[in-house]
């Protein structure tokens, strides 16, 4: 696994394939060299062997009466030397018991073409040369006839084959010596290539962490130092594109905070008139009572909003805090239903009791936003199911309706969306679950949204995770 992984670097196959290519080259070569040594020393043996055996023919033949006698084959043979057999007819003058090696098809090649024949064979794994000649007459007028003498000599070649060998050898031990010299000069030349590239890496690394004004300085004119002036450019054009959605971020969030807070004294006065109004609205006509009370609902929906556009703001400005406190979870579930008058409506499976430290109001405004949005946009039976580990706490609330679409789902925590564009004018400012995650974040723990199979009778589905342990937050 480890030399796997090391095989993976950019560097490493580098080098191993300049070894490759190397090695592949210096066989390449050894084979060329030795195929060419051999063939030029056997062919060079060949050579010197068949004049040899020729010139000492030439010396005798003007010496041999015809048709010849064995003295005749037997000086004849005496002058090629030993392993050769002369034959004429049924005589025969042999020396040397290699001369059984005499091939047929030498034999054949000899009578068929009237001149030197060789072939080279190998027996019992040692080669050998076989060389056959006729004896020619030449007569006044140059006509040459065969004599029907014939002679063959069997030479060894092993001494030519170990010269072979030795050539062999010893290009592969120069290929060899060649070798760590060629990866060094890899390793060179992979460092010079790869000094830029990891230059890039470390720079990309560094825009990743957010470092936005690292930049690596261009060296060359390669494909490289391209390369790296495109990334810088690149690296320039984000890092003023994210300075201006942070401008712009922080405008918006100044905006909302502001406006939320001018509006909240004349809201306040706004309230109060609207309570007053609404413990008269029962003096009114029909049609002033329904103005009077679209009035009263509109304004506790717009302090809603402008309270819950004050929370998203401290939590974007860093300034929401936990009142930390020792709190029987199971308790404050109950009381956050009991209290908006959900006990009747909700089913609440939980054990006795489960103690936690954290912000009994902001667990409220959770469970007050998951209950509240199961039940208007689920279907009954909505249930509140606590669990607890020796870890964790999990409060998970399910309804029994439909569930969400799934191109719905990633957008479920976004503010002030809405699954359903109709929706416009429900009572929820659409900031509710956005706030329910963010209060579930400050604790150390998370909120998520997935879909209850339809098969187990069950919709939407959204579970918070607290940590048990502070040290976890």
């Amino acid at each position: 696994m480890t030399r796997r992984l090391w095989l993976r670097g950019l560097r490493a196959r580098l080098l191993a394939a300049f070894a490759l290519v190397t090695m592949l080259g210096a066989a390449a070569a050894v084979w060329s060299s030795a195929g060419s040594a051999s063939t030029a020393l056997v062919t060079s043996y060949q050579q010197q062997l068949t004049q040899t055996i020729d010139e000492q023919i030439g010396a005798v033949t003007p010496q041999l009466t015809y048709p010849p006698d064995q003295d005749a084959l037997d000086q004849l043979r005496a002058a090629v030397g030993t392993n050769t057999l002369v034959i004429y007819e049924d005589l025969r003058s042999v020396d040397g018991a290699d001369t059984d090696l005499v091939t047929d098809e030498l034999r054949s090649a000899v009578r068929a073409e009237n001149r030197l024949a060789t072939q080279r064979i190998t027996v019992d794994g040692k080669p050998w040369l076989l060389v056959g000649t006729p004896i020619m007459i030449t007569a006044p007028d140059g006509t040459r006839t065969p004599s029907g003498i014939e002679v063959y000599s069997v030479r060894d070649l092993t001494d030519v084959e170990r010269e072979i060998d030795g050539l062999t050898m010893s290009a592969i031990t120069t290929a060899a010596l060649a070798l760590p010299l060629s990866v060094l000069a890899a390793s060179l030349a992979a460092g010079s290539v790869l000094r830029p590239v990891r230059e890039l890496r470390d720079t990309a690394g560094r825009l990743a962490a957010g470092d936005l004004d690292a930049r690596s300085p261009p060296q060359g004119a390669d494909e490289l130092a391209e390369l790296t002036a495109t990334i810088n450019e690149m690296a320039e054009s984000v890092q003023t594109s994210i300075a201006a959605m942070e401008r712009m971020q922080a405008d918006a969030k100044r905006f909302a905070a502001d406006v939320s807070h001018e509006l909240r004294t004349p809201l306040s006065t706004l309230t109060a008139v609207v309570e007053i109004l609404a413990d008269t609205t029962d003096e009114m006509e029909p049609d002033a009572r329904e103005s009077a009370q679209m009035a009263i609902t509109e304004t506790h929906r717009l302090v809603r909003l402008v309270e819950d556009l004050m929370e998203v703001s401290r939590f974007d400005a860093g300034t929401a805090r936990l009142r930390v406190e020792e709190v029987d979870v199971v308790g404050a579930v109950r009381d956050s239903l009991r209290a908006r008058g959900w006990l009747d409506r909700v089913e609440l499976v939980a054990p006795e009791e489960t103690l936690l430290r954290l912000d009994r109001r902001r667990l409220d405004v959770i469970v007050a936003n998951l209950v509240g949005n199961a039940l208007r946009h689920g279907e009954p039976p909505v249930r509140v199911h606590v669990s607890a580990s020796s870890e964790q706490v999990w409060i998970t609330v399910t309804d029994s309706g439909a569930g969400l679409p799934e191109h719905v789902l990633p957008h479920v925590f976004g503010r002030f969306y809405k699954a359903d564009a109709a929706r416009t004018r429900t009572p929820g400012s659409g900031l509710g679950l956005a706030i329910a995650l963010e209060n579930a974040r400050l604790h150390g723990g998370d909120l998520t949204v997935d879909n209850i199979d339809r098969g187990g009778g069950g919709g939407a589905r959204f579970v918070l995770r607290l940590p048990k342990d502070p040290e976890e937050r």
